[in-house]
C-alpha cells in the first residue's frame, strides 16, 4: 500500500513531470535543511569560509584567494552569490565587484559538494570541510593542474581563517565508470572503493552551488536499469543535462572493494579507532548480505520517495547506526552494539549530563537515542567525563576498541578469501595491515602496551606514588605506581596503576602511555631497593631525552621488512646500589683498580642489572632485564647478536645514576660496547678478551651468534691460549683485561703466520719464556738460567729446527714466504708504564750453527703409546735398549760433557713427530708441548743424578 505522498517512476507507466519536479524539492529541500544545519555549527569565521567557497570557484578573481592565473577553470552553472556572500568578498579586497558571466559562457565547475559529517549529528567543531570539485570532462592537463593550484589556495587561506578545508577534484564522466587515480592516505581511500565512497557520497553529500545529481531522480527499483533510465530522462527532455550531474548508479558493490575499505578504515583506525569502529561495522554489514545489498543510499532514496522526511531519521549517522544495531541485535551481539553507541554518542560530541552549547536538534536527537538505550545518569556522567578518564577506564576501553579491530581484520580476511577477491594488492595490504595492528596491539614479553589509542586526550598525572612492595608466600617482590600521593601504610588499601617486576619496566609503561610528564610529581617508597627520588628524576630523564613522544609516523617501508631495533638505552644498577656497605659508613674506596667490573683490590664487580630499552622500527618499545655477575656480559651478546642479525646496530646510549661511582660505571659500558663491537662484527671477526672479577671470558663470533668461553682463573686462560686451533683467530683484548701483566703485552703482538718469543728476566735467577705461534695459540714456561744466551739459544735451535721439518710439506714458494722469528725482551716500567717491548736481535751465531744437539724422535707403538728415541752426540738411546733408564741414561751422558757442575737445565733442540703428524698439520706450540714433557722427564732424571 503506498504512503501518502508517495512517488512510483517506472517508465513502462511513463514519467509524470511533476513528480519529477516534486521530487527534486524533496532532496532540495533537505540539502538546504543539512546545509543551514552546518551553518549553525560554524564559528563567524568559518561561516564566512563556506559561504565564499562557492563564489571563490565561480570568479576568477586577482585579489580573491585561490587566483593562480587568467585562464585557471572557474564558474559554477546557477550560482548567484547572496549580498552576505558578496560583502564578504568585499571584507577580503575592496576593488571587487560581482558580474555575471556573459552569454555563451560555458562553466568549468559542474558543481561543489560539502561531503562526510557535516549538517550531521557528528558533525563537531573539530569537522573539516570535506568538498568535492566536480570539474568539467574536457578540462586540459593543464588547467586540471592549474585548478588543483587553486584548491590548495583556498585551504590556505581557510586556515587563516580558522577552517580545514579539504578539496578532491572529480571527472563525473571517468567517475561515473569507476575511474580514480588517488592515492590511498588518510585523507582519501584512494581508488580501492568506488562504490562505497558513492554510497557515502549520496547520503551524505551536500550541494553547495553548481548541479544536482541525476540519481535523485532514478527509483531505486530502477537501479539496476540506471543507464537506460537516466538517458530516457534526458532524451525525452524530462529534464535538462546541463542541470544535472551524472556520477553513476549503486546497482551492485564488487565484493574486493568491502576489503578495500575495510583496510582503509581499520589503517585509520589503529590511531583513531571511534573515528573507524563505525564505519568498519558498516562494511561488515554490507558484506554479510552480498551479492543483495541493501545499501544506506539507496535507503535514503526510498525515504524520500515515500514522502519520510523526517530530517533527524535520514541523518545519514542515524541511518547506520540503525543498520548495525539491527544487524548485531540479530546477532545477539551487545557488547559490539554497546560500543557502537559509545562511539556514536562520542562522534556527535553533546554532553547530556550537563548544559550545553551544542545545537538544539542535536541534544535533542541524542535524547532521543539515549533514551532508547536506556542508558542512566552515571552513564551518561562517565562519557562526557572522557577527557578525565585515566588509565585505568582507558585500558579497560581499549580492551573492546582491540578486540573489534582485530575481529574486523580477520573478518575481512575471511571474505575476501571466501570470495576470491584477495589479490596481490590488497594481499600486499593485508599483510602490511596484520604487521601494523601486531606492532600497535599485539602483547609479547617486554614489550611496553600502549593502552591509550585515541580514547583519552590526556592520561598524565600530577601525583603518583613509586613502592616497591615485598614478596611473600604468595607473590613476588614488585613495584607498584598509584595515583595520588600516599603513605606507606596506606598503599595496602589502594589499587595500583599498574605492577611490574621490574622498575624500569613500569617507568618505561608509565612514560610510553603519558601518566608522566614534566609537570608529575612522584612520591618514592624504595623498600629494599636504593632507589633515591634524585636517581628517579634522572631515569625518567634519560628515557625521555631518548624517545622523545610522539614517536616518529610508521612507514609502509618499515612495516614490509621484519622489526629491527633502531635504538637503545641501557639503564645501569637502576635502584640498586653497586657498594652498599661503603655507602651506609659514608666512605670511598681508593684503588688502583677502578674497572667497574673488577673494582679495587677485592676486584668487585659493580654491574649488577642493566635494563635494556629499545625502540625497533614498528615503533614497539621493548625492556629487557640482565642481572646478576654476567648482566654485563649478557647485554653485551644480545646487542652484538641483534646487530650481526640485522646487519645494523641500534643508536646507543647508556645512563647510570647509582650513589657510588655512576659516571665511571656507565663510560666503563660504553666503551666496552663500543670496542666489542668493532672486533666482533668486524669482518673476519676477532675473539674478545675480558676480564669480571677474578674470572675470564672470551667473546667468539660463531656464526650468527657470540659464543662465550668462561674461564675461571689466571691458570685456565693460560690452558685454554695454548690450545690448539683450526687456523689463525686475533684476540683483541679489553682496555682492562690482564692490566699490567706481561701476557697482555705478548697477545697484542700476535700476527698469522709469525712465530714470536718474549723473555722476561725475573729475581733469583729466574725467567718466563712465552711463545706466540703462528696460528696465535701461547705456550709459557718459568725456568732457572744461567745466561740470556743459554736460556735463548736452545729454544731458538728448537724452533728454527721445527720450522725445517715443517718446511717439508711445503712448496718452495710458501716456504720462502716465511716470516723470521722474532725475539723480545719484556723489560721493566718506564715512563709510567707497568711493562715495555724491546725488539732482539736473533744472535749471529749458534742457531744454525753445528752445536750439541739433543734430538728426540717420538712414534706411537702399537697401542699408540709414544716411543721415544734421543740421539747426543748421534748416539741413540732408545727405550728398546734402555727401558726405563732412558732419560737417567741420557742425563748421564750430557752431564759427563759438561765441562764445570754448573746447573743448568739440558734442552731437547730438535723433534721429529712426522710418524703422528706426517702432514706437517700441527702448530708449533704441539711441538714445545711434547718438547717440554721430554725436558721435565730428563730434567728430572739430571736432578735425581746429582742427589
Amino acid at each position: 500500500m503506498a504512503q501518502r505522498g508517495e512517488i512510483q517512476l517506472q517508465l513502462e507507466d511513463g514519467i509524470d513531470r511533476k513528480a519529477l519536479t516534486t521530487l527534486r524539492k524533496r532532496f532540495m529541500g533537505i540539502n538546504q535543511s543539512r546545509l543551514q544545519r552546518v551553518l549553525q555549527a560554524l564559528s563567524p569565521r568559518q561561516y564566512n569560509v563556506l559561504q565564499l567557497i562557492p563564489l571563490l570557484f565561480d570568479v576568477n578573481h586577482p585579489l580573491l584567494p585561490g587566483y593562480v592565473a587568467r585562464q585557471t577553470p572557474h564558474g559554477l552553472p546557477g550560482y548567484t552569490p547572496d549580498p552576505q556572500t558578496l560583502l564578504g568578498a568585499q571584507a577580503l579586497t575592496r576593488s571587487f565587484s560581482y558580474r555575471r558571466h556573459p552569454a555563451g559562457f560555458t562553466p568549468d565547475i559542474q558543481a561543489l559538494y560539502l561531503m562526510g559529517s557535516g549538517g550531521t549529528i557528528a558533525q563537531s567543531d573539530q569537522s573539516d570541510l570535506d568538498i568535492w570539485v566536480c570539474h568539467s570532462p574536457g578540462l586540459s592537463a593543464q588547467a586540471i593542474a592549474e585548478l588543483a593550484s587553486k584548491c590548495q589556495l583556498i585551504t590556505d587561506w581557510a586556515a587563516t581563517q580558522g577552517s580545514e578545508a579539504h578539496f578532491h577534484l572529480v571527472n563525473p564522466e571517468t567517475f561515473s565508470l569507476g575511474y580514480r587515480s588517488n592515492a590511498l592516505s588518510i585523507e582519501d581511500c584512494g581508488s580501492t572503493q568506488h562504490y562505497l565512497l558513492l554510497d557515502e557520497f549520496y547520503r551524505t553529500a551536500i550541494l553547495i552551488g553548481g548541479r544536482f545529481p541525476l540519481w535523485w531522480l532514478v527509483p531505486a527499483s530502477e537501479e539496476k536499469d540506471y543507464p537506460n533510465y537516466t538517458r530516457h530522462l534526458i532524451d525525452r527532455r524530462f529534464i535538462r543535462e546541463q542541470e544535472s550531474l551524472n556520477l553513476g548508479h549503486m546497482a551492485r558493490i564488487p565484493a574486493g572493494e568491502y576489503v578495500g575499505a575495510g583496510l582503509w578504515q581499520l589503517f585509520k583506525g589503529i590511531e583513531s579507532p571511534y573515528k573507524s569502529v563505525l564505519k568498519l561495522l558498516l562494511t561488515e554489514v554490507y558484506a554479510s548480505e552480498h551479492p543483495a545489498v541493501h545499501c544506506l543510499s539507496l535507503d535514503f532514496k526510498r525515504q524520500v520517495y515515500a514522502n519520510r522526511l523526517d530530517l533527524d531519521e535520514l541523518d545519514p549517522y542515524v541511518m547506520l547506526y540503525r543498520r548495525i544495531e539491527a544487524y548485531l541485535l540479530k546477532r545477539d551481539e551487545r557488547e559490539r552494539l554497546e560500543l557502537v553507541r559509545r562511539c556514536l554518542y562520542i562522534k556527535a560530541d553533546v554532553q547530556l549530563s550537563r548544559r550545553s552549547g551544542s545545537l538544539g536538534w542535536k541534544r535533542s536527537l541524542m535524547e532521543k537515542l539515549v533514551s532508547e538505550w536506556h542508558w542512566d545518569t552515571r552513564q551518561l556522567q562517565q562519557m562526557d567525563n572522557r577527557q578525565l578518564w585515566r588509565v585505568k577506564e582507558v585500558a579497560q576501553e581499549r580492551l573492546q576498541l582491540v578486540s573489534e579491530l582485530t575481529h574486523s581484520y580477520r573478518f575481512l580476511s575471511q571474505f575476501g578469501r571466501s570470495q576470491k577477491v584477495i589479490n596481490q594488492v590488497n594481499r600486499r595490504d593485508l599483510s602490511l595491515l596484520g604487521r601494523r595492528l601486531y606492532a600497535a596491539f599485539e602483547r609479547k614479553a617486554g614489550k611496553i602496551e600502549l593502552v591509550n589509542p585515541g580514547i583519552a586526550p590526556d592520561l598524565s598525572e600530577p601525583l603518583l606514588t613509586l613502592a616497591q612492595r615485598p614478596g611473600g608466600e604468595d607473590r613476588q617482590a614488585h613495584w607498584s605506581l598509584y595515583r595520588g600521593t600516599l603513605k606507606h601504610q596506606e598503599l595496602g588499601d589502594h589499587s595500583p596503576l599498574k605492577r611490574s617486576r621490574h622498575l624500569i619496566e613500569l617507568l618505561t609503561w608509565a612514560y610510553r602511555n603519558g601518566l608522566v610528564d614534566m609537570a608529575t610529581r612522584v612520591a618514592v617508597h624504595p623498600g629494599d631497593s636504593a632507589l633515591s627520588e634524585f636517581e628517579l628524576g634522572n631515569l625518567l630523564a634519560a628515557i625521555r631525552h631518548n624517545f622523545p613522544l610522539p614517536l616518529p609516523a610508521l612507514t609502509e617501508d618499515a612495516l614490509s621488512r621484519a622489526s629491527q631495533p633502531c635504538q637503545s638505552l641501557l639503564l645501569i644498577n637502576a635502584g640498586l646500589d653497586p657498594l652498599p656497605a661503603t655507602s651506609q659508613k659514608n666512605l670511598h674506596l681508593i684503588s688502583s683498580h677502578t674497572d667497574a667490573l673488577g673494582y679495587s683490590g677485592l676486584r668487585d664487580n659493580l654491574i649488577l642489572s642493566i635494563d635494556q630499552i629499545t625502540l625497533n622500527s614498528w615503533n614497539e618499545i621493548l625492556v629487557t632485564r640482565f642481572e646478576g655477575d654476567q648482566a654485563c656480559i649478557q647485554a653485551l651478546c644480545d646487542y652484538l647478536n641483534k646487530g650481526h642479525e640485522y646487519q645494523r646496530l641500534p643508536e646507543l646510549n647508556v645512563a647510570c645514576f647509582c650513589r657510588n661511582r655512576s659516571t665511571a660505571i656507565a663510560e666503563r659500558v660504553e666503551h666496552l660496547f663500543r670496542d666489542a663491537t668493532r672486533e666482533l662484527l668486524c669482518d673476519p671477526p676477532a675473539r674478545f678478551l675480558l676480564q669480571v672479577q677474578n674470572s675470564y671470558q672470551v667473546l667468539e663470533r660463531k656464526g650468527s651468534q657470540i659464543d662465550i668461553t668462561q674461564i675461571a682463573d689466571r691458570e685456565r686462560l693460560g690452558r685454554y691460549l695454548g690450545n690448539n686451533r683450526a687456523d689463525y683467530s686475533p684476540l683483541t683484548l679489553d682496555r682492562y683485561a690482564l692490566q699490567g701483566q706481561d701476557l697482555a703485552l705478548v697477545l697484542q703482538q700476535a700476527q698469522p703466520g709469525r712465530i714470536q718469543v718474549f723473555y722476561r728476566l725475573l729475581p733469583q735467577r729466574q725467567a718466563e719464556v712465552t711463545v706466540l705461534d703462528e696460528l696465535g695459540s701461547v705456550w709459557n714456561h718459568r725456568q732457572s738460567y744461567r745466561d740470556e744466551r743459554t736460556l735463548l739459544l736452545p729454544l731458538l735451535r728448537f724452533l728454527h729446527s721445527v720450522r725445517l721439518r715443517k718446511q717439508v710439506n711445503l712448496s718452495l714458494e710458501s716456504s720462502l714466504r716465511e716470516e723470521p722469528i722474532q725475539l723480545a725482551a719484556i723489560l721493566p716500567a718506564s715512563e709510567g708504564r707497568t711493562l715495555r717491548l724491546e725488539q732482539q736481535a736473533l744472535p749471529a751465531q749458534g742457531v744454525e750453527a753445528d752445536y750439541y744437539a739433543v734430538q728426540a724422535i717420538a712414534e706411537p707403538d702399537e697401542g699408540q703409546r709414544l716411543q721415544v728415541s734421543i740421539f747426543c752426540d748421534q748416539r741413540e738411546f732408545s727405550e728398546l735398549e734402555h727401558g726405563t733408564r732412558l732419560y737417567s741414561e741420557v742425563a748421564q751422558h750430557i752431564l759427563k760433557k759438561r765441562r764445570s757442575d754448573e746447573d743448568y737445565p739440558c734442552y731437547i733442540t730438535d723433534l721429529d713427530l712426522s710418524a703422528i703428524d706426517p702432514a706437517g698439520s700441527m702448530q708449533t706450540v704441539q711441538y714445545l708441548r711434547y718438547r717440554q714433557q721430554l725436558e721435565d722427564s730428563l730434567n728430572a732424571a739430571v736432578q735425581s743424578l746429582r742427589a
